[in-house]
């Protein structure tokens, strides 16, 4: 895979960097972990970010930092943040900058870009940050709202590129 990766600054409303860029991580950091999320009313986002707050200590051991983005407004990310308490770095997307540049699926062409509820799906993507550049080492791109790997998938893949 190992793509070049875009490095988009976004508004962060909770742990790390404001605004966050990868090149804002510490250089201690990896990997980053990139749960590109459908929208503010996705009750399976919501699942999952506060899943990866209860595995945070798992990501972090293997030197990984994960980062949920939401294409909506700082607001509306806010209230997130409000609600989870997230240890991790949220950002707010608000024109799918993210989304475009590592390729987030959207369904239902104009209508599917024009409603991220209706036709933006979930998306996950790392970051190898060890070499030069950062490179794209893995990604998934979901084909449904729940079509989201699995944490411990996720962990397993940061192990085999830690070995590599």
């Amino acid at each position: 895979m190992a793509d070049e990766v875009a490095d988009v600054p976004l508004p962060n409303v909770a742990a790390g960097p404001d605004p966050f860029s990868l090149s804002a991580l510490p250089e201690s950091v990896d990997f980053a972990v990139l749960f590109l999320q459908r929208d503010h009313y996705c009750t399976k986002c919501r699942a999952q970010v506060q899943r990866l707050a209860d595995r945070i200590d798992d990501f972090r051991a293997r030197n990984a930092e994960v980062v949920a983005i939401v294409p909506e407004p700082t607001e509306r990310v806010g209230s997130w943040q409000s609600s989870y308490d997230l240890p991790y770095p949220l950002l707010a997307d608000p024109e799918a900058e993210a989304g475009e540049a590592y390729d987030q699926p959207v369904r239902f062409g104009l209508l599917g870009r024009v409603s991220d509820f209706v036709g933006r799906m979930p998306a996950v993507a790392i970051v190898d940050r060890r070499g030069d550049a950062p490179t794209l080492a893995y990604v998934h791109r979901g084909s449904t709202t729940g079509d989201r790997p699995p944490i411990d998938d996720l962990l397993a893949e940061l192990d085999d590129l830690r070995e590599a």
